[in-house]
Protein backbone atom coordinates (compact mmCIF):
# COMPACT_ATOMS: atom_id res chain seq x y z
CA UNK A 1 0.00 0.00 0.00
CA UNK A 2 2.79 2.32 1.44
CA UNK A 3 4.73 1.54 -2.35
CA UNK A 4 1.78 2.14 -4.21
CA UNK A 5 1.43 5.97 -2.82
CA UNK A 6 4.79 6.59 -3.68
CA UNK A 7 4.84 5.04 -7.17
CA UNK A 8 5.27 7.77 -9.75
CA UNK A 9 3.07 5.74 -12.10
CA UNK A 10 0.24 6.23 -10.25
CA UNK A 11 -2.67 8.68 -11.36
CA UNK A 12 -1.64 11.63 -8.65
CA UNK A 13 1.92 11.91 -9.54
CA UNK A 14 1.19 11.55 -13.40
CA UNK A 15 -1.73 14.50 -12.96
CA UNK A 16 0.90 16.91 -11.08
CA UNK A 17 3.45 15.61 -14.15
CA UNK A 18 1.07 16.89 -16.80
CA UNK A 19 0.00 20.04 -14.15
CA UNK A 20 4.07 20.64 -14.70
CA UNK A 21 4.21 20.48 -18.12
CA UNK A 22 1.18 22.79 -18.33
CA UNK A 23 2.58 25.50 -16.62
CA UNK A 24 6.22 25.13 -17.27
CA UNK A 25 5.97 24.88 -21.45
CA UNK A 26 2.92 28.15 -21.04
CA UNK A 27 5.67 29.81 -19.30
CA UNK A 28 8.92 28.87 -21.52
CA UNK A 29 6.98 29.56 -24.78
CA UNK A 30 5.81 33.05 -23.27
CA UNK A 31 9.76 33.48 -21.93
CA UNK A 32 11.55 32.11 -25.81
CA UNK A 33 8.66 34.66 -27.47
CA UNK A 34 9.86 38.42 -25.80
CA UNK A 35 12.49 38.11 -28.48
CA UNK A 36 9.50 38.40 -31.07
CA UNK A 37 11.56 36.86 -33.86
CA UNK A 38 11.86 33.59 -31.92
CA UNK A 39 7.77 34.05 -31.70
CA UNK A 40 6.86 32.06 -34.62
CA UNK A 41 9.64 29.09 -33.50
CA UNK A 42 8.77 29.05 -30.21
CA UNK A 43 4.28 28.94 -31.05
CA UNK A 44 5.46 25.77 -33.61
CA UNK A 45 7.52 23.85 -31.00
CA UNK A 46 4.70 24.34 -28.69
CA UNK A 47 2.20 22.91 -30.69
CA UNK A 48 4.02 19.98 -31.50
CA UNK A 49 5.17 19.29 -27.89
CA UNK A 50 1.43 19.66 -26.78
CA UNK A 51 0.26 17.67 -29.83
CA UNK A 52 2.95 14.62 -28.58
CA UNK A 53 2.57 15.00 -24.81
CA UNK A 54 -0.68 15.97 -24.04
CA UNK A 55 -2.48 13.70 -27.35
CA UNK A 56 -0.33 10.97 -27.66
CA UNK A 57 1.06 10.97 -23.96
CA UNK A 58 4.61 10.80 -24.98
CA UNK A 59 6.98 11.84 -21.71
CA UNK A 60 9.76 14.51 -21.89
CA UNK A 61 7.84 17.25 -22.56
CA UNK A 62 10.82 20.27 -22.11
CA UNK A 63 13.65 18.59 -24.01
CA UNK A 64 10.78 17.56 -26.92
CA UNK A 65 10.11 21.28 -26.92
CA UNK A 66 13.57 22.54 -27.10
CA UNK A 67 14.45 20.61 -30.03
CA UNK A 68 11.38 21.67 -31.72
CA UNK A 69 12.33 25.08 -31.50
CA UNK A 70 15.98 24.67 -32.45
CA UNK A 71 14.47 22.93 -35.67
CA UNK A 72 11.59 25.36 -36.36
CA UNK A 73 14.72 28.22 -35.88
CA UNK A 74 15.47 28.39 -39.45
CA UNK A 75 12.32 28.85 -40.79
CA UNK A 76 10.64 30.16 -38.10
CA UNK A 77 12.61 33.59 -37.70
CA UNK A 78 12.47 34.16 -41.38
CA UNK A 79 8.44 34.03 -40.89
CA UNK A 80 8.54 35.56 -37.84
CA UNK A 81 10.30 39.09 -39.75
CA UNK A 82 7.17 38.65 -42.20
CA UNK A 83 4.11 38.00 -39.62
CA UNK A 84 5.84 41.40 -37.68
CA UNK A 85 5.03 44.26 -40.00
CA UNK A 86 2.38 42.42 -41.40
CA UNK A 87 0.12 42.25 -37.95
CA UNK A 88 1.94 45.67 -36.56
CA UNK A 89 0.15 46.97 -39.42
CA UNK A 90 -3.46 45.29 -39.17
CA UNK A 91 -3.42 46.82 -35.64
CA UNK A 92 -2.63 50.07 -36.38
CA UNK A 93 -5.46 50.01 -39.22
CA UNK A 94 -7.85 48.47 -36.93
CA UNK A 95 -7.07 51.07 -34.68
CA UNK A 96 -7.86 53.68 -37.19
CA UNK A 97 -11.16 52.10 -38.02
CA UNK A 98 -12.54 51.76 -34.69
CA UNK A 99 -11.52 55.73 -34.12
CA UNK A 100 -14.17 56.56 -36.71
CA UNK A 101 -17.05 54.66 -35.82
CA UNK A 102 -18.69 58.06 -34.80
CA UNK A 103 -20.74 57.95 -38.36
CA UNK A 104 -22.53 55.42 -40.45
CA UNK A 105 -19.61 55.15 -42.84
CA UNK A 106 -17.41 54.53 -40.40
CA UNK A 107 -19.06 51.76 -38.60
CA UNK A 108 -20.18 49.78 -41.59
CA UNK A 109 -15.74 49.91 -42.93
CA UNK A 110 -15.05 49.16 -39.21
CA UNK A 111 -17.50 46.00 -39.38
CA UNK A 112 -16.01 44.83 -43.00
CA UNK A 113 -12.41 45.51 -41.55
CA UNK A 114 -13.07 43.12 -38.76
CA UNK A 115 -14.76 40.34 -40.71
CA UNK A 116 -11.56 40.64 -42.92
CA UNK A 117 -8.88 40.25 -40.19
CA UNK A 118 -10.78 36.47 -39.80
CA UNK A 119 -8.43 36.34 -43.07
CA UNK A 120 -5.01 36.59 -41.22
CA UNK A 121 -5.77 35.30 -38.30
CA UNK A 122 -6.61 32.30 -39.25
CA UNK A 123 -3.47 31.66 -41.66
CA UNK A 124 -1.95 32.63 -38.34
CA UNK A 125 -3.71 29.39 -36.91
CA UNK A 126 -2.56 26.93 -39.56
CA UNK A 127 0.84 28.36 -39.83
CA UNK A 128 2.67 27.59 -36.67
CA UNK A 129 0.80 24.10 -36.17
CA UNK A 130 2.33 23.93 -40.10
CA UNK A 131 5.49 24.60 -39.06
CA UNK A 132 5.43 22.32 -36.12
CA UNK A 133 3.93 19.24 -37.41
CA UNK A 134 6.00 19.42 -40.93
CA UNK A 135 9.27 20.67 -42.54
CA UNK A 136 8.36 23.71 -44.38
CA UNK A 137 10.20 26.16 -47.00
CA UNK A 138 9.14 29.35 -45.94
CA UNK A 139 7.05 29.78 -49.36
CA UNK A 140 5.34 26.84 -48.92
CA UNK A 141 3.93 26.91 -45.49
CA UNK A 142 2.84 30.33 -46.08
CA UNK A 143 0.88 29.67 -49.31
CA UNK A 144 0.07 26.36 -47.90
CA UNK A 145 -1.49 28.14 -44.83
CA UNK A 146 -3.34 30.33 -47.25
CA UNK A 147 -5.09 27.54 -49.02
CA UNK A 148 -6.10 25.68 -45.29
CA UNK A 149 -7.39 28.98 -44.39
CA UNK A 150 -10.23 29.34 -47.16
CA UNK A 151 -10.65 25.22 -47.58
CA UNK A 152 -11.45 24.61 -44.48
CA UNK A 153 -13.63 28.22 -43.56
CA UNK A 154 -15.90 26.72 -40.69
CA UNK A 155 -12.90 24.83 -39.02
CA UNK A 156 -10.58 28.44 -39.14
CA UNK A 157 -14.00 30.52 -38.06
CA UNK A 158 -14.12 28.76 -35.12
CA UNK A 159 -10.33 28.49 -34.17
CA UNK A 160 -10.21 32.50 -34.73
CA UNK A 161 -12.99 33.38 -31.85
CA UNK A 162 -11.88 30.70 -30.13
CA UNK A 163 -8.01 32.48 -30.07
CA UNK A 164 -9.50 35.52 -29.69
CA UNK A 165 -11.36 34.38 -26.57
CA UNK A 166 -8.87 32.64 -25.06
CA UNK A 167 -6.64 36.16 -25.98
CA UNK A 168 -8.48 38.42 -24.30
CA UNK A 169 -9.54 36.19 -21.08
CA UNK A 170 -5.71 36.48 -20.75
CA UNK A 171 -5.34 39.98 -21.03
CA UNK A 172 -8.53 40.53 -18.60
CA UNK A 173 -6.96 38.17 -15.73
CA UNK A 174 -2.87 37.69 -15.38
CA UNK A 175 -3.36 34.21 -14.06
CA UNK A 176 -4.79 32.42 -17.50
CA UNK A 177 -1.15 33.08 -18.75
CA UNK A 178 0.34 30.20 -16.58
CA UNK A 179 -2.45 27.67 -18.66
CA UNK A 180 -3.84 29.36 -21.64
CA UNK A 181 -0.70 29.09 -24.21
CA UNK A 182 -0.98 25.26 -23.53
CA UNK A 183 -4.78 24.87 -23.42
CA UNK A 184 -5.07 27.04 -26.98
CA UNK A 185 -2.73 24.85 -28.48
CA UNK A 186 -4.55 21.46 -27.13
CA UNK A 187 -8.42 22.69 -28.61
CA UNK A 188 -6.72 23.84 -31.67
CA UNK A 189 -5.25 20.50 -31.69
CA UNK A 190 -8.57 19.24 -32.13
CA UNK A 191 -9.66 20.83 -35.60
CA UNK A 192 -6.03 20.56 -36.79
CA UNK A 193 -4.66 17.03 -36.70
CA UNK A 194 -8.53 16.47 -38.21
CA UNK A 195 -7.65 18.29 -40.98
CA UNK A 196 -4.27 17.27 -41.67
CA UNK A 197 -5.10 13.74 -41.48
CA UNK A 198 -7.29 14.49 -44.53
CA UNK A 199 -3.88 14.76 -46.80
CA UNK A 200 -2.51 11.73 -45.01
CA UNK A 201 -2.40 8.07 -46.12
CA UNK A 202 -2.50 5.23 -43.69
CA UNK A 203 0.95 4.89 -43.38
CA UNK A 204 1.78 8.87 -43.03
CA UNK A 205 -1.00 8.92 -39.88
CA UNK A 206 0.90 6.47 -38.64
CA UNK A 207 3.82 8.90 -38.41
CA UNK A 208 2.33 11.90 -37.75
CA UNK A 209 3.61 11.55 -33.92
CA UNK A 210 7.34 12.69 -35.77
CA UNK A 211 7.77 16.57 -37.96
CA UNK A 212 7.81 14.93 -41.46
CA UNK A 213 8.13 16.59 -45.25
CA UNK A 214 4.26 17.30 -45.85
CA UNK A 215 2.14 14.91 -48.80
CA UNK A 216 1.66 17.11 -51.93
CA UNK A 217 -2.31 17.35 -50.97
CA UNK A 218 -1.71 19.18 -47.97
CA UNK A 219 0.62 21.64 -50.05
CA UNK A 220 -2.15 22.98 -53.28
CA UNK A 221 0.55 22.98 -55.74
CA UNK A 222 3.28 21.12 -57.15
CA UNK A 223 6.19 21.24 -55.37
Amino acid sequence: MGQDIFDPENLFFRMMAKGVDLVGLSLLWLLLCMPLITAGPATAALYYTVVKTFRNRKEGAFGMYFRAFRDNLKIGIPVSCICIPVLTFLAWGYHVMDSNTATSAGAVMYMTYYVLLLIPAGILCYLFPLMGRFTFQVRDVLRTAFILTFKHLPSTVVMVMLTVEMVIFTIQWWWPVLVVPVVTMLLLSLFLERIFSKYLNEEEKALLGDRAEPPEEIIGFDR
